[in-house]
């Protein structure tokens, strides 16, 4: 796969605009383990893998374990995440896939449980962000680094 344009370089004011939401998201008072859950479940939705690999090596650097980060693709099935946890990835599937889910209430009580309203808004805005980046980087197709190939023993 080619990336078919650098979109940082063909609008700056595009890339500042999402890039200042991005700054509200990192500044807002969420748990960066919060974010880190849902940069990486909306990108694994969105099958970016840009975004993926960025949050990966986000998360580890913070400290998450690597099972913590392994299973985030398979989180109804795995016992590692706590209840607000569960809940935030909950939410971000259902609106990641809004048009198909319509954000159910299930999905909103759960939520509702464990968070404010002040909360629950943040939150909805840091999915929308990473939304954002992850249609730049797939619809313009964003190459991620490849590291360096480790042998196998």
């Amino acid at each position: 796969m080619q990336a078919r344009f650098n979109f940082y370089k063909a609008s700056p004011e595009a890339y500042k605009a999402v890039a200042a939401l991005e700054e509200f998201v990192q500044t807002c008072g969420i748990e960066k383990r919060l974010i880190h859950l849902i940069k990486l479940r909306a990108s694994i939705i969105n099958g970016c893998a840009y975004c993926v690999d960025m949050h990966v090596k986000e998360a580890r650097h913070s400290g998450l374990s690597e099972q913590w980060i392994n299973l985030v693709s398979a989180w109804k099935e795995s016992p590692v995440y706590d209840a607000r946890e569960r809940a935030v990835l909950g939410w971000t599937d259902a609106v990641t896939n809004i048009a198909q889910t319509g954000a159910p209430d299930d999905a909103y009580e759960t939520l509702k449980a464990h968070f404010s309203e002040d909360e629950m808004t943040k939150l909805t805005v840091a999915i929308g962000t990473i939304n954002v980046w992850n249609r730049l980087a797939v619809g313009f197709r964003s190459q991620h680094p490849v590291d360096q190939a480790t042998k196998a023993a």
